[in-house]
Protein backbone atom coordinates (compact mmCIF):
# COMPACT_ATOMS: atom_id res chain seq x y z
CA UNK A 1 0.00 0.00 0.00
CA UNK A 2 1.28 3.46 -0.92
CA UNK A 3 2.31 5.38 2.19
CA UNK A 4 2.25 9.11 2.89
CA UNK A 5 5.11 10.74 4.75
CA UNK A 6 4.14 14.19 6.04
CA UNK A 7 7.02 16.62 6.40
CA UNK A 8 6.32 18.98 9.31
CA UNK A 9 9.43 21.18 8.98
CA UNK A 10 7.41 24.29 8.17
CA UNK A 11 5.52 24.09 11.45
CA UNK A 12 8.91 24.52 13.09
CA UNK A 13 9.76 27.29 10.60
CA UNK A 14 6.87 29.36 11.98
CA UNK A 15 8.01 28.72 15.55
CA UNK A 16 11.62 29.64 14.81
CA UNK A 17 10.55 32.92 13.17
CA UNK A 18 9.91 34.18 16.73
CA UNK A 19 12.30 31.81 18.54
CA UNK A 20 9.41 30.80 20.77
CA UNK A 21 7.65 27.55 21.72
CA UNK A 22 4.68 27.58 19.34
CA UNK A 23 3.50 26.07 17.10
CA UNK A 24 5.00 22.83 18.32
CA UNK A 25 5.94 20.26 15.64
CA UNK A 26 5.25 17.54 18.20
CA UNK A 27 1.58 18.57 18.19
CA UNK A 28 1.67 18.76 14.40
CA UNK A 29 2.92 15.17 14.22
CA UNK A 30 -0.01 14.00 16.33
CA UNK A 31 -2.49 15.86 14.11
CA UNK A 32 -0.91 14.41 10.97
CA UNK A 33 -1.26 10.93 12.46
CA UNK A 34 -4.95 11.60 13.09
CA UNK A 35 -5.30 12.58 9.43
CA UNK A 36 -3.91 9.23 8.30
CA UNK A 37 -0.19 9.93 7.81
CA UNK A 38 1.89 6.77 7.60
CA UNK A 39 5.15 8.54 8.38
CA UNK A 40 6.36 11.78 9.95
CA UNK A 41 9.31 13.35 8.14
CA UNK A 42 11.59 15.99 9.63
CA UNK A 43 14.86 17.52 8.43
CA UNK A 44 17.45 18.36 11.07
CA UNK A 45 19.55 20.86 9.15
CA UNK A 46 23.05 21.83 10.22
CA UNK A 47 21.92 25.45 10.75
CA UNK A 48 18.83 24.33 12.75
CA UNK A 49 16.66 26.74 10.77
CA UNK A 50 13.46 24.87 11.65
CA UNK A 51 13.66 21.46 13.34
CA UNK A 52 15.95 21.53 16.39
CA UNK A 53 17.58 18.79 18.46
CA UNK A 54 14.80 18.88 21.06
CA UNK A 55 12.21 18.12 18.37
CA UNK A 56 14.07 15.05 17.17
CA UNK A 57 14.40 13.63 20.67
CA UNK A 58 10.76 14.16 21.63
CA UNK A 59 9.38 12.96 18.31
CA UNK A 60 11.52 9.82 18.51
CA UNK A 61 9.80 9.05 21.82
CA UNK A 62 6.24 10.05 20.90
CA UNK A 63 5.51 9.37 17.22
CA UNK A 64 3.43 6.20 16.87
CA UNK A 65 4.11 5.73 13.16
CA UNK A 66 7.37 5.71 11.21
CA UNK A 67 9.71 8.61 11.92
CA UNK A 68 11.88 9.58 8.96
CA UNK A 69 14.81 11.90 9.70
CA UNK A 70 16.19 13.76 6.69
CA UNK A 71 19.81 14.73 7.29
CA UNK A 72 23.22 15.47 5.87
CA UNK A 73 26.24 13.30 6.56
CA UNK A 74 27.74 15.82 9.01
CA UNK A 75 29.26 13.94 11.95
CA UNK A 76 27.24 15.70 14.67
CA UNK A 77 23.99 15.01 12.82
CA UNK A 78 24.88 11.36 12.34
CA UNK A 79 25.66 11.22 16.08
CA UNK A 80 22.18 12.52 16.92
CA UNK A 81 20.56 9.99 14.59
CA UNK A 82 22.49 7.13 16.16
CA UNK A 83 21.44 8.31 19.63
CA UNK A 84 17.74 8.88 18.91
CA UNK A 85 17.32 5.99 16.47
CA UNK A 86 14.50 7.15 14.15
CA UNK A 87 12.93 4.34 12.14
CA UNK A 88 14.50 5.69 8.98
CA UNK A 89 16.99 8.32 7.91
CA UNK A 90 17.07 9.85 4.46
CA UNK A 91 20.44 11.26 3.51
CA UNK A 92 20.12 14.50 1.56
CA UNK A 93 22.55 17.15 0.27
CA UNK A 94 22.62 20.40 2.17
CA UNK A 95 23.83 23.93 1.46
CA UNK A 96 23.47 26.80 3.93
CA UNK A 97 22.41 29.30 1.26
CA UNK A 98 19.59 27.18 -0.24
CA UNK A 99 15.94 27.84 0.60
CA UNK A 100 15.13 24.15 0.33
CA UNK A 101 16.93 21.03 -0.88
CA UNK A 102 17.90 21.74 -4.49
CA UNK A 103 18.73 18.29 -5.83
CA UNK A 104 19.77 14.75 -5.06
CA UNK A 105 22.94 13.54 -3.40
CA UNK A 106 26.04 13.32 -5.55
CA UNK A 107 26.75 9.77 -4.45
CA UNK A 108 29.16 9.15 -7.33
CA UNK A 109 31.27 12.17 -6.44
CA UNK A 110 31.22 11.70 -2.66
CA UNK A 111 30.94 7.94 -2.37
CA UNK A 112 33.42 7.24 0.43
CA UNK A 113 32.05 9.88 2.81
CA UNK A 114 28.45 8.84 2.19
CA UNK A 115 29.36 5.17 2.59
CA UNK A 116 30.92 5.90 5.99
CA UNK A 117 27.73 7.60 7.18
CA UNK A 118 25.56 4.81 5.82
CA UNK A 119 27.62 2.18 7.60
CA UNK A 120 27.39 4.01 10.94
CA UNK A 121 23.64 4.34 10.64
CA UNK A 122 23.16 0.73 9.59
CA UNK A 123 25.29 -0.44 12.53
CA UNK A 124 22.93 1.53 14.80
CA UNK A 125 20.02 -0.47 13.36
CA UNK A 126 18.50 2.40 11.39
CA UNK A 127 17.00 1.95 7.93
CA UNK A 128 18.74 4.17 5.39
CA UNK A 129 17.27 5.89 2.35
CA UNK A 130 19.19 8.03 -0.15
CA UNK A 131 17.67 11.09 -1.82
CA UNK A 132 18.79 10.84 -5.45
CA UNK A 133 18.07 12.43 -8.80
CA UNK A 134 16.62 9.96 -11.34
CA UNK A 135 20.06 9.24 -12.82
CA UNK A 136 21.24 5.73 -13.63
CA UNK A 137 24.83 6.27 -12.43
CA UNK A 138 23.69 7.49 -9.02
CA UNK A 139 21.33 4.55 -8.60
CA UNK A 140 24.05 2.09 -9.63
CA UNK A 141 26.37 3.58 -7.00
CA UNK A 142 23.66 3.13 -4.36
CA UNK A 143 23.29 -0.58 -5.04
CA UNK A 144 26.64 -1.47 -3.49
CA UNK A 145 25.71 0.28 -0.23
CA UNK A 146 22.78 -2.07 0.38
CA UNK A 147 20.52 0.78 1.46
CA UNK A 148 16.90 0.05 2.23
CA UNK A 149 15.35 2.70 -0.01
CA UNK A 150 15.98 5.39 -2.58
CA UNK A 151 13.82 8.49 -2.60
CA UNK A 152 13.68 9.97 -6.08
CA UNK A 153 13.94 13.75 -6.26
CA UNK A 154 10.76 14.95 -7.98
CA UNK A 155 11.64 18.65 -7.94
CA UNK A 156 12.23 19.00 -11.67
CA UNK A 157 8.94 17.21 -12.40
CA UNK A 158 7.14 19.57 -10.04
CA UNK A 159 8.61 22.69 -11.64
CA UNK A 160 7.55 21.86 -15.20
CA UNK A 161 4.32 21.21 -17.09
CA UNK A 162 3.10 19.86 -20.38
CA UNK A 163 5.57 17.88 -22.48
CA UNK A 164 8.47 18.70 -20.19
CA UNK A 165 6.63 17.31 -17.21
CA UNK A 166 5.79 14.13 -19.10
CA UNK A 167 9.48 13.75 -19.98
CA UNK A 168 10.38 14.15 -16.30
CA UNK A 169 7.74 11.59 -15.35
CA UNK A 170 9.23 9.14 -17.84
CA UNK A 171 12.68 9.65 -16.28
CA UNK A 172 11.23 9.00 -12.83
CA UNK A 173 9.44 5.89 -14.08
CA UNK A 174 12.59 4.43 -15.64
CA UNK A 175 14.64 5.26 -12.55
CA UNK A 176 11.97 3.65 -10.38
CA UNK A 177 12.17 0.47 -12.42
CA UNK A 178 15.96 0.39 -12.03
CA UNK A 179 15.65 0.87 -8.27
CA UNK A 180 13.05 -1.85 -7.81
CA UNK A 181 14.96 -4.28 -10.05
CA UNK A 182 17.94 -3.72 -7.75
CA UNK A 183 15.91 -4.92 -4.78
CA UNK A 184 15.68 -1.45 -3.25
CA UNK A 185 12.43 0.11 -2.00
CA UNK A 186 11.12 3.04 -4.07
CA UNK A 187 10.21 6.39 -2.49
CA UNK A 188 9.76 9.85 -4.01
CA UNK A 189 9.35 13.43 -2.92
CA UNK A 190 10.00 17.16 -3.31
CA UNK A 191 7.58 19.70 -4.75
CA UNK A 192 4.66 17.27 -4.90
CA UNK A 193 1.25 18.83 -4.32
CA UNK A 194 -2.48 18.20 -4.67
CA UNK A 195 -2.36 18.90 -8.41
CA UNK A 196 0.65 16.86 -9.53
CA UNK A 197 0.92 13.94 -7.10
CA UNK A 198 -1.24 11.30 -8.80
CA UNK A 199 1.05 10.49 -11.79
CA UNK A 200 4.02 10.00 -9.45
CA UNK A 201 1.91 7.95 -7.07
CA UNK A 202 1.05 5.64 -9.98
CA UNK A 203 4.66 4.77 -10.80
CA UNK A 204 4.97 1.00 -10.47
CA UNK A 205 6.00 -0.23 -7.02
CA UNK A 206 6.06 3.24 -5.47
CA UNK A 207 5.87 2.69 -1.70
CA UNK A 208 6.26 6.09 -0.03
CA UNK A 209 5.76 9.73 -0.97
CA UNK A 210 7.10 12.48 1.27
CA UNK A 211 5.19 15.75 1.02
CA UNK A 212 5.52 18.82 3.20
CA UNK A 213 5.08 22.35 1.90
CA UNK A 214 1.84 21.73 0.01
CA UNK A 215 0.18 20.01 2.97
CA UNK A 216 1.23 22.68 5.45
CA UNK A 217 0.07 25.42 3.04
CA UNK A 218 -3.32 23.71 2.72
CA UNK A 219 -3.47 23.31 6.49
CA UNK A 220 -3.49 27.09 6.92
CA UNK A 221 -7.00 27.08 5.50
CA UNK A 222 -8.50 23.71 6.50
CA UNK A 223 -6.36 22.47 9.39
CA UNK A 224 -3.54 19.95 9.33
CA UNK A 225 -5.60 16.84 10.00
CA UNK A 226 -7.96 17.64 7.11
CA UNK A 227 -5.10 18.58 4.79
CA UNK A 228 -3.49 15.19 5.40
CA UNK A 229 -6.81 13.41 4.85
CA UNK A 230 -7.20 15.13 1.49
CA UNK A 231 -3.74 14.07 0.35
CA UNK A 232 -4.33 10.51 1.54
CA UNK A 233 -7.51 10.43 -0.53
CA UNK A 234 -5.55 11.39 -3.64
CA UNK A 235 -3.14 8.52 -2.97
CA UNK A 236 -6.14 6.19 -2.60
CA UNK A 237 -7.47 7.40 -5.96
CA UNK A 238 -4.06 6.85 -7.54
CA UNK A 239 -3.91 3.28 -6.27
CA UNK A 240 -7.45 2.52 -7.36
CA UNK A 241 -6.73 3.59 -10.93
CA UNK A 242 -9.85 5.77 -11.09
Amino acid sequence: MLELGVNIDHIATIRQARKTYEPDPVTAAAMAELGGADCITIHLREDRRHIIDRDVRILADTVNIKLNLEMSIATDIVDIACQTKPNQVTLVPEKREEVTTEGGLDLVGNFDNIRAAVERLQEAGISVSLFLDPESAQIEAAQSLQVDAIELHTGQYALTDGVQQQDCLQELTLAGKQIVNSGITLHAGHGLNYQNVIPVARINDMLELNIGHSIIARAVFVGLTQAVREMKELLRIAESGV
